[in-house]
């Protein structure tokens, strides 16, 4: 079978770092939270913004009075 290096030094360097933890996934959390805030980058929320709905689903986004509903055909 066929055996990626890449991958396998990927597999050794987590279970090296989980170890080092020993695998309490509580302080491997807390390890990742201080490494993300001393990092320096922003970090953005991906959330959905409130008051806007999906396309699919067929409610009227709220963007003011001249919305209407697209999701009904007209035929």
């Amino acid at each position: 079978m066929y055996q990626d290096e890449i991958v396998e030094e990927i597999h050794r360097i987590r279970e090296e770092y989980s170890c080092s933890f020993n695998h309490d996934l509580k302080a491997i959390f807390a390890d990742l939270q201080k490494q993300q805030a001393e990092g320096g980058r922003e970090v953005v929320s991906l959330s959905r913004k409130p008051g806007l709905t999906t396309r699919w689903s067929g409610r009227v986004r709220e963007i003011g009075e001249d919305a209407k509903d697209t999701s009904r055909r007209s035929t």
